[in-house]
């Protein structure tokens, strides 16, 4: 059984279970095009990707994007980590990694991918499409999704490609707008019904000025979702929702009124390793049981180790602040520089949460005490002697009690640990 399913079971059962769904979104090619796979800070363990430019006019290192070989080969490096849970793909990538090179066949990460490109994500060079009313769009079929031809075969319901979508609406407060992204989602939710497709919905903030103030936007998406989702039976409604993080109370008041209803945040545009951080653990905290992260994840200096990170912080074993200090720990053993010194990485900023959007305020972390201090260090009790290693509690059998430790020594666990694999 996949991960997906074993955790959507755990959460049914148990609504408090503290089971949580992580996603690597890795379908930017749906939005941005040629800068999709992000800066070549970070490539996988294979390295560079063979590539032809002109010295005359630029070289690889210029043109600063990689290219689609080198995204591949992180997501191949990403899924056999195994801490995800979801790797989101366009579909031409997953034909390549699902259906010809079985990537997803073993292990328990689920493949899954972006089953419509509503024009609000076309966030292409010298585009002005984002800043129209978004309107619905399909390039992918459920077909070529699942199988990688116009018409699948479904007598055992096994499927060499990825049988599992993200469907996006955004509604905009314009009725003909809304009624047709409305309309467009009932013949997406009747066709994948038919066809056994499994899909996750994602509900955007408008990408347009809608005449709903702003603070009362979140209420505005609850309604919307909740209105929208009532005339769907089980047979058609979404595994779970990804939604921008309006903050805790309508958090707590989508996830409240149907425990059923299992409810994810989307990461936005890059921000901060704070911003990213603190955004999972806040989600989680009110209710949230899934993160599908972005440009938050693909724009990081080191992806393996921001995903162990996020991994870390939804197991409750550490903080945002501390989360952060260890990243710059792991990018320091590794000789990595930073995007951003480490007291400016523990500053929270409001992102804009739309794919077009760029607007963004900063603000000082106020009463932090961990961006102004040093990493507290833990204490060794073993003596030098003994090697100097600090003396933390186990279970009987050996293995290191979690429930047991204190911060301190989770840190120390976790950077000893965190140092062996990526030093």
């Amino acid at each position: 059984m996949k991960s997906l399913d074993a955790k959507l079971a755990e959460i049914r059962r148990n609504p408090s279970a503290r089971a949580f769904i992580l996603a690597d979104a890795k379908d930017a090619d749906m939005a941005f095009g040629v800068r999709a796979p992000g800066p070549r800070q970070f490539l996988s363990s294979r390295g560079a990707c063979a590539a032809q430019f002109s010295p005359e006019v630029w070289t690889r290192d210029e043109f600063g994007s990689r290219n689609l070989p080198e995204f591949l080969d992180i997501i191949r490096e990403v899924t056999r980590q195994g801490l995800v849970d979801i790797m989101l793909m366009s579909a031409s990538v997953n034909e390549q990694l699902a259906i010809k090179e079985g990537l997803f066949r073993q292990g328990h990460v689920t493949p899954a991918a972006r089953a419509n490109d509503t024009t609000d994500v076309w966030a292409v060079r010298h585009g002005s499409y984002t800043r129209e009313p978004a309107r619905p769009f399909r390039s992918a079929t459920i077909d070529h999704i699942q199988c990688g031809k116009a018409e699948c075969e479904r007598g055992d319901g096994e499927f060499p490609g990825a049988n599992l979508g993200l469907y996006s609406v955004t509604f905009v407060n314009d009725l003909e707008q809304d009624l047709a992204t409305l309309q467009a989602f009932k013949e997406f939710r009747l066709e994948a019904e038919q066809k056994r497709f499994r899909y996750f919905l994602e509900v955007f903030d408008p990408n347009v000025a809608s005449g709903v103030p702003p603070e009362k936007l979140g209420e505005f998406i609850n309604d919307n979702i909740i209105r929208s989702l009532a005339g769907v039976t089980e047979a058609g409604r979404p595994l779970f929702l990804k939604i921008v993080y309006h903050g805790p109370r309508l958090m707590e008041e989508l996830v409240q009124y149907d425990p059923n209803l299992v409810v994810g945040v989307l990461g936005g545009s890059a921000g901060t390793t704070y911003d990213a951080f603190k955004l999972i653990h806040d989600a989680q905290k009110h209710g949230a049981r899934v993160a599908l992260y972005g440009r938050k994840i693909n724009n990081a200096e080191h992806q393996l180790a921001f995903i162990e990170m996020l991994r870390l912080i939804t197991d409750g074993r550490l903080s945002p602040e501390e989360a952060v200090r260890a990243y710059h720990g792991v990018l320091q053993s590794l000789k990595i520089p930073p995007r951003l010194p480490l007291e400016q990485d523990l500053r929270l900023t409001d992102q804009a949460m739309s794919y077009g959007g760029n607007g963004r305020t900063s603000m000082e972390v106020r009463n932090n005490p961990l961006a102004s201090l040093p990493a507290p260090a833990s204490k060794p009790d073993a003596s030098p002697a003994a090697g100097g290693k600090p003396s933390l509690p186990v279970t009987a059998t050996g293995a290191p009690d979690f429930g047991a430790m204190t911060s301190v020594q989770h840190r120390a666990y976790d950077a000893e640990r965190l140092k062996r694999k990526f030093g």
